[in-house]
């Protein structure tokens, strides 16, 4: 990742980078005062470049200026649109691209600059992430980024949260870019144990097959049964001293799904590298909590498969007894990511009993139709932990809407054989799969959020901190929320 370096003053002023903002709706952009002031003739000539440039100020817009024989010999203005967070975020991923040529750069922060760094550190982090499995081609020069701010000492441990925060979004990026090749549930987990390897108060176990069906995760074996990589259930617990509360995150991990004996046609089935996003977002809020020292039980839950086809694959019309009893009958082999996640959650809600349980699954095409591609669905019977959970996830840079738990709809789960229908075709698929796992939430159907974030867990372009691919979502709304529990 990129070195980011807290400054008081410029020391190599090779490439000076200063924020501009719109001021006004009709007239050009506007220097955003600095902590450092740039010297009269820099600041004369950025002030004449800009309505000669028709610059605008708005976030994420930016110039180059060369200036031969001067000092900085090159000269970059950096809209900042309102100069929020996310204003600074978007223009920090977009100084990341534009100037991937240089080696070092220099940008000057506001005097109040707590939200303005943690945006910035954040898009240059994120907005500079490739994924890649090979060396041809040019890789980005800009490897250092000096910052500066008035006080860099106060300000060490903001760039501290918006460095790890960017590290887990970027570990989460990698765990769903990595291809299904290389991917399954035995090397998701060894990943985890890598990752968690040497951190004091985290604790990891891992099922594997043997396990779960000694302990009764129907669920899991019957996705993963027709896959010759044997499923395993993730439990990565962060356990500081004196936490008051205790949150348990699932994710939902299928490594590959092919859609078993309900085979997905070749277009809808070429991404689903993907569809264990939510399992790399639940990991990565836990491994960031633990970074962070946050005051605050966190124990995660990934619940790893392969759905593929084979003679031992699971049948539409079978009948799967998750744990703790609940039995299902699934016509869709397909709809196979609620069926993990139910066990997940029912062991939760009767062995953990913590006090509050998210999950996060890339669960429904519904999901893209309803919102679009940038937005997740999110559901709750809690309207204070739903707009809490809301608020950090825009807060973060990350977008979800609220959606509804119709009870009317709770009749498509009638089953004559089984005590559920976990996919009934019937209309509202990211409702009525919503209202699926809410039957194994228990005593904390009133403290319990589902995530349905299919659609935004990957971009098929560049966008603000976004890169083509697996774009993390959750890991940092889930950290930003987390932080407020303690």
């Amino acid at each position: 990742m990129l070195a980011i370096r807290l400054v008081s003053g410029p020391a190599r002023p090779d490439t000076l980078v200063l924020p501009i903002r719109p001021e006004g709706p009709d007239g050009p952009a506007a220097l955003v005062p600095t902590a450092a002031a740039p010297g009269g003739d820099v600041r004369a000539e950025a002030v004449a470049l800009l309505p000669a440039a028709r610059l605008t100020g708005a976030a994420g817009e930016v110039r180059e200026h060369l200036r031969p024989g001067g000092t900085p010999a090159r000269l970059w203005l950096l809209g900042v649109g309102a100069g929020d967070e996310h204003g600074w975020r978007v223009a920090g991923a977009a100084l990341a691209r534009a100037a991937k040529d240089e080696t070092h750069i220099t940008i000057a922060l506001p005097e109040e600059a707590t939200d303005a760094l943690r945006g910035l550190a954040e898009g240059l982090l994120l907005g500079s992430y490739r994924y890649r499995l090979t060396e041809a081609g040019g890789t980005p020069a800009l490897a250092e980024v000096d910052v500066v701010v008035g006080d860099p000492e106060a300000l060490a441990p903001t760039l501290a949260t918006a460095r790890t925060t960017a590290e887990m979004t970027r570990l989460a990026r990698d765990l769903t870019n990595t291809p299904s090749s290389t991917k399954n549930p035995e090397w998701f987990a060894a990943q985890v144990a890598s990752a968690a390897s040497g951190r004091a108060d985290l604790h990891l176990r891992v099922r594997g097959p043997e396990e779960l069906v000694a302990e009764g995760f129907g669920g899991i074996l019957a996705v993963g049964g027709g896959s010759a990589s044997g499923p395993r259930l993730v439990e990565l617990d962060w356990r500081p001293a004196g936490a008051r509360t205790h949150v348990v995150l699932v994710g939902k991990g299928i490594t590959f799904d092919t859609g078993g004996i309900s085979i997905k046609p070749v277009p809808a089935m070429k991404l689903m590298r993907k569809d264990m996003a939510g399992a790399a977002a639940v990991v990565a809020a836990t491994l960031g909590a633990a970074a962070l020292g946050l005051p605050v039980r966190v124990t995660t839950l990934a619940p790893l498969a392969e759905n593929m086809v084979s003679g031992s694959a699971f049948r539409p019309g079978d009948i799967v007894r998750h744990y703790g009893g609940l039995t299902s009958e699934s016509t869709n082999s397909d709809a196979e990511g609620r069926l993990v996640l139910a066990d997940a959650m029912a062991y939760a809600v009767r062995e953990l009993q913590p006090d509050l349980l998210i999950d996060l699954a890339t669960l429904t095409g519904a999901n893209a139709v309803a919102l679009g591609k940038r937005h997740a669905a999110l559901y709750s019977e809690n309207d204070d932990l739903a707009a809490d959970l809301l608020a950090a996830i825009t807060a973060a840079g990350e977008r979800a809407w609220r959606m509804p738990l119709a009870d009317d709809y709770v009749e498509y789960l009638g089953s004559e054989i089984a005590d559920l229908h976990s996919s009934p075709n019937r209309g509202a698929g990211s409702v009525v799969a919503a209202l699926y796992l809410r039957e194994f939430t228990g005593d904390l159907r009133d403290r319990w959020v589902h995530l349905d974030m299919s659609a935004p867990s990957w971009s098929d372009d560049v966008h603000g901190e976004l890169v083509k691919g697996a774009t993390g979502w959750g890991a940092r709304g889930l950290l930003r929320w987390l932080a407020t529990l303690g």
